[in-house]
């Protein structure tokens, strides 16, 4: 894991997140054999602000179809670790090249309802016009990227109450717009964006939060997702 985000020397909000994250090490997960890894990956827009790259998955997908997401995926056998799963996902989703991202650190895992660990990788993208989008069809039918700070903001975002196992959360979801195209970013994926902008920039949401306590690893190994 690098110390510092190279490239990057004038964002002082990068650099902060890369201290801030310097002797942070998330558990290995040695008792999860199935488990997942995403790529947030950060890049400063034609404005200066920082931007998230996010895919739309393909409708023809069986889980999830249509959802927008993060790039990444389950991990493969021959993956040495999550930020090895997270890169070649991205690689294989929408053509990053994992040499044109600089990993700044690993988060601790979010569990879904089958008790999945899904990893956040951050990394940070300091080329943006040297990446091309080459999204695969079969997995993903969209790319695009969106302002990181929008997920601390009220704006263009809703909520629903929701219970599971006698415990009350809130699902949140943030409308949003890109090239005339209408997206909608909800559950898990709103979440990891939640709390990467939350570090990033050093302040908590502008709304109550209220995540879901499986996030933590508190779920049922028999359920099913719905």
């Amino acid at each position: 894991m690098r110390s510092k985000v190279e490239g990057w020397a004038g964002s002082e909000r990068l650099q902060t997140l890369a201290n801030h994250f310097r002797p942070s090490k998330p558990p290995q997960l040695t008792n999860f054999p199935r488990r997942a890894a995403v790529l947030v990956c950060i890049f400063q827009g034609d404005s200066g602000d920082l931007r998230v790259i996010l895919t739309k998955r393909s409708s023809n997908l069986s889980t999830h179809s249509g959802d927008v997401a993060l790039p990444g995926g389950k991990a493969d056998e021959g993956d040495a670790n999550d930020v090895e799963t997270a890169l070649r996902e991205a690689h294989e989703e929408i053509g990053l090249d994992p040499s044109l991202v600089n990993v700044v650190t690993v988060l601790h895992p979010f569990f879904t309802k089958i008790g999945l660990p899904v990893v956040p990788v951050i990394g940070v993208l300091s080329d943006k016009k040297a990446f091309i989008p080459a999204p695969n069809a079969a997995e993903v039918e969209a790319v695009f990227d969106a302002p990181l700070e929008m997920f601390l903001k009220d704006e263009n975002r809703r909520a629903e109450e929701k219970e599971w196992k006698g415990h009350k959360y809130l699902l949140h979801y943030f409308d949003f717009e890109a090239e005339s195209k209408k997206f909608v970013i909800w559950a898990l994926t709103a979440g990891i964006l939640i709390e990467t902008a939350s570090l990033v920039y050093q302040r908590p949401p502008a709304f109550l939060e209220q995540r879901p306590y499986f996030w933590n690893g508190c779920a049922d190994e028999q359920t099913v997702m719905p």
